[in-house]
């Protein structure tokens, strides 16, 4: 039956109202198990579509998914319009409702199911009251656009226009005025689905972390073939007007010059690019790599091709120069893991979203904010975005990057200090002393721990500072394992997972102590970064609260926290997880791919992460797993032959598969091995059981851009913090003495800002049995796992993510 848009029950407006009042981040989560039951038909009776337009992007069909399986859930009729506005405009079995299985076993795949198209019809009046036509005949009048801003502004127009197009189908007798009456009017909300992050209003845009990573492998394997021969690479990577991809490429891969919209090149561009790659050869770099933009233009406006670069470095150095244009491949193949968590979240959030609204709603766009959903109004982020595109057709460079935001900005900057020739200038944060810094690694390796030491000796350099490595974490500290840096050391070190220095999870311990300060009074060191996991952070508690006893470690400090299982408090992410959870996704990838074909067939994954469930939980929603078993949320026996019932459930109505993902210290007796015999023996032969404990190949693999990029900006970010606490705590002898808590801090990423904070205040969030957080934010994403996961029938309870208002951010880590 078709919707009736004009009523709201009061049911739905109490639990409208009540989500108003609460925030995203003050949610205690339900468990599934012991929850606040929530109706799974609260807005039964209602009706919307989902459509893909313009370029597709990877992560599409996660967004799909979600909005499928959160609307069916919630009770709503739910249709897939097929090749965009042209399936609207032509109707017929272009517009086909979906079921819960339409969108199965679809996360992983890249592109959209539903396909995209770009509509010129649609641009017409004509074309709009066919499409309108079309929804008012299946009663729809919520829809959900995933696409760029060409085709939210046109969802936008259709919307406005709405009313005039009912009348004029009335008056032509295309519909009855019974049919018009149930849909007099329609809502939008948007998903930003586009590989450029072109569109203001979101820290990202579905697809493009996917995208940086096809660059970011593509630059990896040029890297090989060029250090073999000794050449120059020119690499042209998308972007349209934005440089955002060319820019964070750069970033992530070390290129030795960028070209962007958004920062043209001086009008003798060709002399500064071919001085720059001259230096580099002469300094023993047998490579060098150039990433064009494909909108890239100077400070006149002229373009500036892959062609032009190339021509003018064969020209002047005589180097064999390659041109490389990467093309679709970067928008094809799986979507990374952010991409797939952002299309769920998103997604969900886009039902409630298309639900509260009214005739008077403004349509807006579900957009991520540091790592909160946000809901932002539709035609601000158009209006925005158009002002980039007039900012930069004034040629007003500078207004044209700061309303790209502050991530773009702080990009850029920490660009081009990381890639400055080797003059250092005179306005540095040193203030004219030249300090001895230090870095260490602590802990497990990570990805993105040798693209934070890079970033911390580059920058240290540039600042006038002598830059210590100290290899082997505190063994080799106590043991003298001191190794001065030059620019030059480090090169290259981004692209390398692992740790180059070294890394042990060993703390400082009574019998190391004063040999450690002995080493440091040695080298004078007088700052300290350390970038490692749970060991690291909590070595650096020992440190601070021995500096009564040991003057020496009376010097700034700061951690980076850098490890898979994301267990560290003070920060929401820890460097290194985004690269593990990618490594798992892949793998079971694999392991999902591999029963194609086979009989009734569940698999039991075990990830690693201690006692903290972050990468079974993400990877489980990332990978669409079924269920994921973790420490934070006890069970049982009991829990374990309810999910059987589950699995036969499913496998009753056609499922073939059924995954689970545990974390590895779940639960020291209902283990991998427990589970797995519990199923088959409660399972009674109707399906099969697979283990795959996926051991140390998760803290491995080449870092994601994400990890490089963080990495890059989180150190920089230390060394001028550090930089800062120098100075603040230099005595007229010139001795650094520095006792006060903030002077030994974590830096991390708290809701949408990044904060330093000290770790002697953290140590009341810290249950240090378990090596956790005492609270963990992602928790709040369980719920929404066993909603997309399971048939309606089978979901008890549920929580739903929280939009909240926008507010001022500080630099975003994207």
């Amino acid at each position: 039956m078709a919707e009736d848009n004009s009523m709201i029950s009061p049911e739905e407006l109490e639990f409208i109202h009540q989500r108003a009042l609460r925030r995203f981040d003050s949610i205690v989560p339900t468990t599934g198990r012991e929850g606040q039951d929530i109706s799974s038909d609260i807005f039964k009776g209602r009706t919307l579509a989902i459509y893909t337009s313009g370029g597709d992007s990877q992560g599409m069909n996660s967004a799909v998914r979600s909005i499928t399986r959160m609307a069916i859930y919630c009770g709503c009729k739910v249709y897939l319009i097929y090749e965009g506005y042209e399936g609207m405009i032509e109707g017929g079995d272009f517009i086909k409702e979906a079921t819960w299985n339409t969108v199965s076993d679809i996360i992983q795949q890249g592109g959209t199911i539903i396909g995209s198209a770009r509509s010129s019809e649609f641009r017409t009046r004509e074309g709009r009251l066919k499409a309108a036509t079309n929804l008012i005949n299946r009663g729809i009048g919520r829809l959900v656009c995933i696409g760029g801003d060409g085709s939210l502004t046109g969802a936008n127009t259709f919307r406005l226009e709405w009313t005039d197009l009912v009348q004029e189908l009335l008056r032509t007798d295309r519909v009855t005025p019974a049919m018009a009456k149930k849909i007099p009017y329609i809502q939008i909300v948007g998903l930003v689905g586009s590989i450029d992050n072109d569109f203001c209003g979101t820290d990202m845009t579905i697809g493009t972390d996917s995208a940086l990573q096809r660059i970011i492998s593509s630059i990896d394997a040029v890297v090989a073939t060029a250090q073999s021969h000794q050449r120059a690479f020119v690499i042209e990577v998308m972007g349209r007007h934005c440089g955002y991809l060319a820019l964070v490429a750069a970033l992530a891969s070390e290129a030795d010059f960028c070209f962007i919209p958004e920062w043209p090149a001086p009008e003798n561009w060709r002399d500064v690019l071919c001085d720059k790659l001259s230096q580099m050869r002469s300094e023993g770099q047998r490579l060098n790599i150039i990433i064009v933009a494909e909108g890239a233009i100077d400070r006149d406006g002229k373009p500036i091709t892959a062609e032009d670069v190339k021509t003018a470095v064969k020209n002047k150095l005589k180097y064999d120069t390659r041109v490389t244009i990467l093309g679709h491949v970067q928008r094809g193949g799986a979507p990374s893991a952010f991409d797939r968590l952002l299309g769920c979240r998103m997604g969900a959030e886009a039902v409630f979203a298309l639900m509260e609204m009214t005739e008077e709603s403004e349509p807006c766009v579900i957009s991520i904010d540091g790592n909160l959903m946000v809901r932002v109004p539709l035609t601000k982020c158009v209006e925005r975005t158009q002002m980039v595109q007039k900012a930069m057709a004034d040629k007003d460079w500078e207004t044209a990057v700061a309303l790209r935001g502050r991530s773009f900005q702080r990009n850029l900057e920490t660009y081009k200090l990381l890639t400055k020739m080797r003059t250092v200038e005179k306005d540095n944060l040193s203030g004219g002393h030249k300090f001895n810094v230090a870095v260490i690694n602590v802990g497990a390796p990570a990805g993105g721990m040798n693209a934070a030491v890079r970033s911390y000796v580059r920058m240290a350099l540039y600042h006038q500072c002598t830059v210590f490595g100290i290899e082997d974490s505190f063994e080799g500290l106590a043991n003298g394992s001191f190794k001065q840096f030059k620019w030059s050391d480090v090169t290259n070190w981004a692209m390398y997972g692992g740790s180059f220095l070294g890394t042990q999870k060993s703390l400082p311990t009574a019998e190391s102590m004063p040999k450690i300060a002995e080493q440091l009074k040695k080298h004078n060191i007088q700052a300290l970064l350390l970038v490692g996991g749970f060991e690291a952070y909590h070595s650096t508690i020992l440190l601070a609260e021995a500096r009564d006893k040991f003057p020496e470690f009376c010097i700034p400090m700061c951690v980076i926290p850098c490890t898979i299982s994301n267990n560290v408090p003070g920060t929401m992410v820890s460097l290194g997880s985004d690269t593990a959870i990618n490594e798992i996704c892949q793998m079971i990838d694999k392991i999902k791919q591999s029963a194609t074909g086979t009989k009734r067939r569940v698999f039991i994954v075990e990830t690693m992460g201690g006692y903290c469930g972050y990468l079974a939980t993400l990877s489980a929603i990332s990978s669409g797993a079924d269920n994921a078993y973790i420490f934070e949320e006890p069970f049982t026996v009991q829990d374990l032959s309810d999910d059987v019932d589950v699995i036969l459930s499913k496998m009753e109505v056609g499922a073939k598969r059924y995954l689970v993902v545990r974390n590895e210290w779940a639960d020291k007796n209902l283990t991998t091995d427990f589970v797995q015999n519990l199923f088959n023996s409660e399972g009674k032969k109707q399906f099969t059981t697979r283990v795959n404990v996926l051991g140390h190949v998760q803290q491995g693999g080449s870092p994601t851009p994400f990890d490089r990029n963080m990495g890059t900006k989180l150190a920089a970010r230390a060394l001028e913090f550090l930089l800062i606490q120098l100075k603040e705590n230099l005595t007229g002898d010139n001795k650094v003495i520095a006792k006060s808590p903030h002077t030994a801090t974590l830096l991390g990423l708290k809701g949408r800002k990044v904060v330093f904070t000290p770790v002697q205040d953290l140590k009341k969030e810290t249950d240090f049995e378990h090596r956790l957080p005492t609270d963990q934010w992602w928790l709040a994403l369980r719920p929404l796992l066993r909603v997309l996961a399971r048939h309606r029938s089978t979901v008890e309870s549920s929580a739903v993510l929280e939009s909240v208002q926008e507010e001022d951010a500080d630099t975003h880590m994207f």
